[in-house]
């Protein structure tokens, strides 16, 4: 990324994909403050005495205007766009820029890490689902209509695109493909499948690996989550019928983006049991009851069934997204994860 820049093929429009961990967020606000930083350091041919080597990562100095505004998220040419939602202060058409100083003080108190559950809490969405909505796609037209005010490049970072919605994604299309000159798009993404195509097909993709940080952002809800998870398990392994229809009708109280949080969080922690299983350990940042409860869960999860378990958690997600009913689909899983425990097993209310 930073050759890029050195050889002055910057494209307009990327697309950094990878986990929730994977810092994608400030790694996107770094390169753009290395682009428009005006005293690059470490940049082969500086002036350098007989006989020394520099052996410094080019950078962006941190001190010049440029960069000390990028650090405080208010440089006038860098604009982020996320997913909102109404609230008790944004009663109604909420856009990006009536969140802006909740958001800067979301990254800067989070050390520019980020999750969608916790935003959202941040903002206090409730329960509701966050897009990126057609208010906001109107918005980076007019935005990126304008002139840069200080630095050569805008840069306009739009968080968690596959948010976008799909009707209002033609909006954009046209200045995603052809935007003014010195305009940079960076769009980042957990899940880019989920991404419209025709958004999709226009960015340069760059895989950003869940290594690039030192350790695991655990989000505030994944300790219900994960009691949530173990009593379901233990209730799906005892095929309890009763206990899985209670916990069907409880879950649709969570609301959509909190369920499907915890069916992200069970498919983390089916990976979990299958890396102790395969690979004899589990990650460092799992330890108390969780590291218990892996350890004693792991055996069940087979080469027969780990697929399966994938299988049939990630079509869960798909239909929350696409707002299924959610007591229905989560008894259809839960009888689903029984069988794959007890393959012959028939369902009884007196189970």
């Amino acid at each position: 990324m930073i050759r890029t820049v050195l050889d002055q093929r910057v494209s307009h429009a990327q697309l950094f994909f990878g986990p929730e961990d994977s810092s994608k967020l400030a790694l996107a606000i770094a390169y753009a403050q290395f682009i428009n930083c005006t005293n690059k350091q470490g940049i082969p041919g500086d002036t350098l005495t007989e006989g020394e080597t520099d052996d410094r990562l080019p950078d962006s100095c941190g001190i010049c205007p440029s960069c000390v505004k990028y650090q405080k998220l208010v440089h006038p040419d860098l604009h982020f766009i996320y997913p909102v939602a109404t609230t008790k202060k944004i009663s109604s058409k909420p856009q990006s820029k009536h969140f802006i100083e909740e958001w800067r003080t979301f990254l800067l108190e989070n050390n520019f890490e980020s999750g969608l559950q916790n935003w959202y809490a941040a903002i206090g969405i409730e329960n509701k689902q966050g897009i990126i909505n057609a208010y906001d796609c109107n918005e980076i037209i007019t935005t990126l209509s304008y002139k840069s005010y200080e630095s050569d490049y805008k840069v306009m970072i739009i968080w968690m695109v596959e948010k976008l919605y799909y009707a209002a994604a033609p909006k954009i299309l046209k200045i995603l493909e052809e935007p003014p000159d010195k305009t940079l798009f960076i769009l980042l993404s957990e899940e880019p499948d989920q991404i419209i195509k025709t958004i999709l097909s226009r960015t340069l993709m760059v895989k950003i690996p869940a290594s690039l940080t030192s350790h695991h952002v655990k989000n505030e809800d994944e300790s219900i989550h994960f009691s949530v998870f173990r009593q379901w398990m233990r209730s799906c392994y005892g095929a309890k019928i009763v206990e899985l229809i209670k916990f069907s009708a409880d879950i649709v109280k969570m609301g959509r983006e909190k369920q499907k949080s915890f069916l992200i969080y069970s498919l983390k922690t089916i990976g979990f049991c299958a890396y102790r299983n395969y690979l004899g350990r589990i990650p460092e940042d799992i330890d108390g009851e969780e590291l218990k409860f892996i350890h004693d869960f792991s055996p069940f999860i087979t080469a027969g069934n780990l697929n399966e378990f994938n299988t049939l958690l990630n079509d869960a997600i798909f239909h929350i997204e696409r707002n299924a009913h959610s007591s229905t689909l989560f008894l259809d899983l839960s009888l689903k994860i029984v069988r794959l425990f007890k393959p012959g097993f028939i369902p009884s209310l007196r189970s």
